[in-house]
């Protein structure tokens, strides 16, 4: 199932796989929320956890990363286990896994190897299975290793070819590079287009609602309710990838467009940060996040920080956000409910997805946050400026209008401030027409 080669005697192995989780505490503060996650990320790939193995150093080993006593004592427990294969919640070095590797002899995956094996189950989409084999190929590249046997070095024979040819392993490289570079321009044709549908809303003032959140928040599930989409939601981390956009009505705002984006985890690797870019812009280029929390964890303001984080990496931690609190059916005392700053303003959402329930109120958040201000303005109009009044009359914003005696025209308008702001923008005269208007009045 991981990526890398199976030693001789475990090529028949049966379909769920035992491994041995290992978690090296780096302080005196363990933190055991991570280990729990790191255990529910091996379930999720669909192995079975057959033993978990602790250690407490002050700094990684150099060699195995956990010290060489207890790399032994894993070795001896993949052996007493039966264990295929080696989970480590941690990022290695390609030393300490080969090392690991061929003390323990059985394979050995990081927790970024893991994460990148989740995506390549879960990835439905073309662009899915392109964005899972890139991260996959970077992952991969600083990991080949010299094979020996008859092919390692590759020798020309005839006239003029002869003599030391290309190593495998720099054959390897090579091809892994080339590959790479084909994958990217394949997105990068993907990301136009994205880039292009984006410009389209945009154009026609048609606003992206993008829902963020930890993985497992019920991000699906709220999309579900929202959308009737059916996009496939479990109680499973990274349950769905692929990007998936829907358009919804909100009263006073008209059409929005709702977008389901992948979850977010902890130390997240910059591979999948960087090979996602272009289904992450859904979320950097959005009117309104809705950050969806479980809010039934105990570890939310964990969760909280650490998707802030992700939306810091990738420059949306900016973009206006609503809090919803998800899955308030499993909690005590507390009903579907709205919750306001000192400016009566939405800030959070409470709602339970998957039992419909506070689904209206989401809904009134959102009016609430999209709905945008309105400015009345009294504009004295030139006979020379036909072009300005031809936009008023096309936002239908005209609310009274009549002619002075010298022929202007006076215009009372009451439109978006967005809108009043883009044409104060592009005709800059229309700050002169408003203080001609009130002289006038």
């Amino acid at each position: 199932m991981f990526g890398f080669p199976l030693p001789e005697k475990e090529q028949n192995t049966p379909d769920k796989e035992r491994a041995i989780v290992v978690h090296l505490y780096l302080s005196q503060t363990k933190d055991v929320e991570n280990l729990m996650e790191f255990q529910t990320l091996a379930e999720s790939a669909g192995v079975e956890v057959v033993a978990t193995l602790t250690t407490t150093r002050s700094a990684p080993h150099i060699k195995y990363y956990v010290g060489q006593g207890k790399a032994q004592e894993i070795a001896d427990a993949v052996k007493d286990f039966d264990a295929t294969v080696v989970l480590i919640n941690h990022q290695l070095s390609p030393a300490q896994t080969r090392n690991l590797q061929s003390l323990c002899d059985c394979r050995v995956v990081d927790r970024t190897g893991l994460i990148l094996d989740i995506f390549a189950q879960r990835a439905r989409s073309h662009e899915g299975k392109l964005q899972v084999e890139l991260a996959q190929l970077r992952h991969l590249s600083t990991r080949l290793v010299r094979r020996l046997g008859n092919q390692d070095q590759q020798k020309g024979g005839a006239v003029g070819l002869r003599g030391p040819g290309e190593t495998q392993l720099e054959t390897d490289r090579r091809l892994i590079k080339v590959r790479i570079q084909q994958l990217q321009n394949r997105l990068e044709k993907v990301s136009k287009q994205r880039d292009q549908n984006r410009k389209t809303r945009q154009k026609a003032d048609i606003p992206t609602i993008s829902l963020v959140g930890y993985t497992n928040a019920g991000k699906s599930t709220l999309f579900n309710a929202i959308t009737d989409a059916g996009v496939y939601a479990a109680d499973q981390l990274f349950a769905t990838l692929d990007p998936t956009l829907r358009r919804i009505q909100i009263q006073d705002v008209g059409t929005a467009i709702l977008a389901d984006t992948v979850g977010f985890i902890r130390f997240l690797p910059h591979d999948l940060v960087s090979a996602f870019k272009s289904t992450l812009q859904e979320t950097t280029e959005a009117t309104l996040l809705l950050h969806v929390i479980d809010g039934a964890d105990d570890r939310k303001n964990e969760n909280i920080d650490a998707v802030n984080q992700v939306l810091d990496e990738i420059d949306a931690l900016e973009i206006p956000t609503l809090l919803v609190y998800n899955k308030v059916d499993r909690l005590d005392g507390i009903e579907p409910h709205i919750e306001y700053n000192d400016d009566g303003k939405p800030v959070a959402v409470y709602l339970s997805a998957q039992q419909n329930q506070g689904i209206d109120l989401l809904f009134e958040a959102m009016r609430a946050r999209l709905k945008n201000e309105l400015v009345c303005e009294r504009v004295l109009l030139p006979t020379t400026s036909g072009q300005i009044y031809t936009k008023f009359y096309q936002q239908q914003c005209i609310k009274s209008e009549h002619f002075t005696e010298f022929g202007d025209r006076l215009v009372e308008v009451e439109v978006d401030k967005i809108q009043w702001q883009k044409w104060l923008k592009q005709y800059p005269e229309l700050t002169e027409f408003v203080e001609f208007a009130k002289w006038e009045c």
